[in-house]
């Protein structure tokens, strides 16, 4: 029985020591392309044009990034991406609240098929609704402004879902209790709701900043002027600027990449703790 129970003991120290070596691995391979945009953000041209790659800079060249800026215009190109993501957490944040509210704790007539509908337009790429929608856009005159960039994803079934399912894990003695006391609906939802569903809530507004600030294909379809452009587009457009040299500019395009990371890089390490919570209890319910 020791013999065994020693046995077993070095099994599980093989095992633990394989789980952390597989993990350091896949650590490694996931990080390695944010590694090379790193250091390829602040190395100089002649060393980018290296025939055999440094892993390391021989000299760092921080002026790459005021190149970058110099080239296309970055600031305002940011400002428009933060002006679309904040936009899009105001609208499809509040549509996400009210609607998971009715689908928690309503009761109303076609509640589960109306929501199954949410559920199922998880499953429709954007790609497939932009031709009706962008004749809409031109149709209303909203091409090339805010509204265009925001207003068609006022609504998110991922954000609905999501919400639903921690309104649904609350008390509903709670509500009781507030509604005896003469809170009205939208107090229960702003007011007890939001501050007890808090890590949700804010895990789908680090989300949806970081998906407006990623989105490539909508603000490319809906804008075709230079001071509407976002970060996205702007770097598409700087790599366009040099179409040709790509090779000679590599470390501009890689400098202009690392400042547009930098921000959703920043809210979610700081945030990763809410995210990982409210993942965990999404649960289906």
């Amino acid at each position: 029985m020791k013999d065994n129970r020693m046995a077993g003991d070095a099994n599980q120290r093989w095992i633990s020591v394989l789980r952390i070596v597989l993990a350091v691995v896949v650590t490694l391979i996931i990080f390695f392309p944010v590694y090379w945009l790193l250091i390829s953000a602040v190395k100089t041209q002649a060393e980018t044009r290296l025939p055999i790659p440094t892993f390391w800079p021989q000299e760092f060249s921080w002026g790459n990034f005021g190149e970058a800026m110099r080239r296309v215009p970055f600031t305002r190109y940011f400002l428009n991406t933060f002006i679309m993501s904040v936009g899009l957490i105001i609208l499809q944040l509040n549509v996400a609240l009210l609607a998971a509210y009715a689908f928690a704790k309503g009761r109303f007539w076609g509640m589960n098929v109306m929501f199954f509908f949410v559920l199922a337009a998880l499953m429709i790429p954007e790609q497939v609704i932009f031709v009706p929608v962008y004749v809409l856009m031109s149709d209303i005159g909203w091409l090339n402004t805010f509204w265009a960039l925001i207003v068609p994803h006022g609504a998110s079934a991922f954000g609905i879902f999501l919400l639903r399912q921690a309104f649904k894990s609350l008390n509903n003695d709670v509500l009781e209790a507030a509604r005896i006391d003469g809170a009205g609906r939208f107090s229960i939802l702003y007011k007890l709701l939001v501050p007890m569903a808090a890590p949700t809530v804010i895990t789908l507004g680090v989300l949806i900043f970081i998906s407006g600030w990623n989105s490539y294909f909508w603000p490319l379809i809906m804008t075709n002027v230079e001071h509407m452009r976002v970060l996205t587009t702007g770097i598409a457009m700087l790599r366009d600027s040099i179409r040709g040299d790509e090779h000679l500019n590599f470390h501009i395009i890689m400098a202009a990449s690392v400042m547009a990371i930098s921000p959703i890089v920043l809210i979610y390490s700081v945030m990763q703790k809410h995210i990982v919570s409210a993942m965990a209890n999404s649960t289906f319910k």
